[in-house]
């Protein structure tokens, strides 16, 4: 990603999976998948068609960019708006990024109506995301802090009680914690540090990494 600006946090379903319905004897069935661009999205899409193809219906939504910048929204044979375009809506109004979502549908007998269609397809797809569950990543940097050992307790005691998260200590002739800091956050951190050990500190800026927390429905 270098040249590019990332975002410091977004939202997007915690891992891909699959959620089934019953509404009124049709069975309803929502494929969701984290995609990186429209290629993989279509290949998904594809991929599902091909593994329901004696389904009656295919109905596809899906939103990619950091801007959403491709949005697409397909009916698959049933009437127009009634499926693609509320699952894309669900997914616009979680505020989710990069989620391809098909919703197949294999016909029970009974008509839905219209209105039932748009129902049906939005409550598959938002139950879905709160059965595989949704993530807010956040951009982190990698930063090592380099001290001398009389000042390794102090810090690492410090960094604890701040609550920042140490990934590892390396042990040479100096000490070195290894730190995954919010985005958001690194410039305070680095005043904090700076502060605790009396600008007897070096720090090195690694890779800008996203970390996940879930977020509870």
């Amino acid at each position: 990603m270098k040249g590019q600006i990332m975002l410091t946090h977004y939202y997007t379903i915690e891992k891909d999976g699959h959620f089934e319905l019953e509404i009124k004897k049709s069975r309803f069935i929502c494929h969701l998948k984290q995609v990186s661009d429209e290629l993989e999205a279509q290949e998904f899409v594809h991929s599902i068609k091909k593994e329901h193809s004696k389904a009656n219906h295919n109905c596809v939504a899906y939103l990619i960019g950091d801007h959403n910048e491709v949005q697409r929204a397909y009916d698959d044979g049933e009437p127009s708006g009634t499926a693609g375009v509320p699952m894309l809506e669900v997914l616009k109004k979680r505020n989710l990024k990069n989620v391809v979502v098909v919703v197949t549908r294999y016909f029970g007998g009974i008509k839905l109506g219209a209105g039932g269609l748009i129902r049906a397809y939005g409550k598959t797809v938002s139950e879905g995301l709160n059965a595989i569950g949704i993530v807010e990543r956040r951009l982190h940097t990698q930063v090592t802090i380099v001290v001398a050992y009389p000042a390794s307790g102090k810090l690492e005691n410090s960094l604890r009680e701040a609550n920042y998260a140490i990934k590892d200590i390396l042990y040479s002739d100096v000490v070195s914690f290894l730190c995954l800091i919010d985005h958001e956050q690194l410039t305070d951190f680095q005043a904090n540090v700076i502060e605790w050990l009396n600008g007897q500190v070096t720090f090195k800026l690694g890779e800008d990494v996203y970390c996940d927390k879930r977020i509870v429905n």
